[in-house]
């Protein structure tokens, strides 16, 4: 056996806080890139409504 019977929850524990860690991390990218992101958007959609 690899894990003693008391570790046995200790990977999903591991899992779990690499999952929070990446979303948060994913959300502050999308606090930061959001903006930019909107005004190319809106950039393009006011360049092809002008043609």
């Amino acid at each position: 056996m690899l894990f003693a019977p008391k570790e046995k929850g200790q990977g999903l524990v591991e899992y779990a806080l690499i999952l929070v860690l990446v979303a948060i991390v994913v959300i502050a990218a999308l606090m930061i890139l959001g903006p930019i992101i909107g005004n190319v958007f809106s950039k393009v959609n006011s360049s092809l409504s002008t043609v």
